[in-house]
């Protein structure tokens, strides 16, 4: 049963709204656009358009969301997951739901259950690490930046800090040698046991899940996720072996006690602001 419509937007609102989306969206957009014709690749701002399925223009168009009525639009213009009413359109709540129930259904057991868990902040960053642990420079990930410390010293990080990873998309990264060093041996089917709402990585992943379920969750939801995953790569980058300073990223030195700290300071703090969009997602799913 297609549940009844909780807001109406007038023309004039819903427009302002698709237009103010689209300039948000638009100031991330440009430079990775430039970048890409230019050939030039940035290992920080770039990450959510590579790493991510999402493309650049299913971020940037606007979705109300699930129960909202669009007064004078056109379904054609939104697609066809949308129907029309007596005095517009509105998404085809059922329809969607029925498509995707099976993932639905995943990624709602995911979120209830890594918002169920204390957060775990002990980690300092060490995925990034593990990731060139025992590789030379022209074999890790982004070659064209230098380790700060070097491939030894780097290594000997590693092997004094140990590693706590407990994401999966992070832990697969992991060269040969860095993966038995680790506390967990996560895998894909363990997911749901062993996310947590300290770890970077799963709450970077919130926009990724916001954007499976769109367009049942409003375009404004997605793109607040991603501005948090891109705040969040930021410190994963700063926190990382690599030295970026020349692209205006000062390290954060996990290696010193100093820099532990500012890194779980951050890392409570995305904590903190998931939870609010863990929520909100969830909400969305209800």
């Amino acid at each position: 049963m297609t549940a009844a419509l909780a807001t109406v937007l007038d023309a004039p609102t819903w427009r302002a709204r698709r237009r103010a989306h689209e300039e948000r969206v638009d100031a991330w957009l440009a430079p990775h656009l430039a970048r890409r014709r230019d050939g030039v690749r940035h290992p920080v701002e770039d990450f959510l358009f590579t790493y991510y399925s999402y493309r650049p223009a299913q971020l940037r168009r606007w979705h109300p969301g699930a129960g909202v009525e669009l007064r004078d639009a056109d379904p054609a213009e939104f697609g066809p997951d949308y129907r029309a009413t007596a005095g517009g359109i509105t998404l085809d709540n059922d329809a969607v739901r029925a498509r995707r129930a099976g993932s639905l259904d995943w990624i709602r057991d995911l979120l209830v259950a890594t918002a169920g868990r204390p957060a775990h902040l002990g980690c300092f960053g060490m995925h990034e690490w593990a990731m060139v642990y025992r590789q030379p420079q022209n074999e890790v990930r982004h070659d064209l930046w230098p380790l700060r410390l070097g491939p030894e010293h780097t290594a000997a990080v590693v092997d004094e800090r140990g590693v706590r990873c407990s994401h999966f998309d992070a832990y697969r990264f992991f060269t040969a040698p860095a993966r038995p060093l680790n506390v967990l041996t996560p895998t894909r089917e363990s997911q749901h046991d062993l996310e947590q709402p300290g770890c970077l990585h799963a709450n970077m992943d919130l926009y990724k899940w916001a954007y499976k379920l769109s367009p049942l969750v409003p375009a404004e939801l997605v793109a607040d996720c991603f501005a948090l995953a891109r705040e969040i790569r930021t410190l994963d980058m700063r926190a990382s072996p690599y030295d970026l300073a020349a692209l205006g990223y000062p390290p954060v030195r996990v290696e010193t006690a100093e820099g532990r700290a500012e890194y779980v300071a951050a890392q409570r703090g995305f904590a903190e602001r998931a939870t609010v969009l863990r929520a909100r997602l969830l909400a969305a799913l209800s």
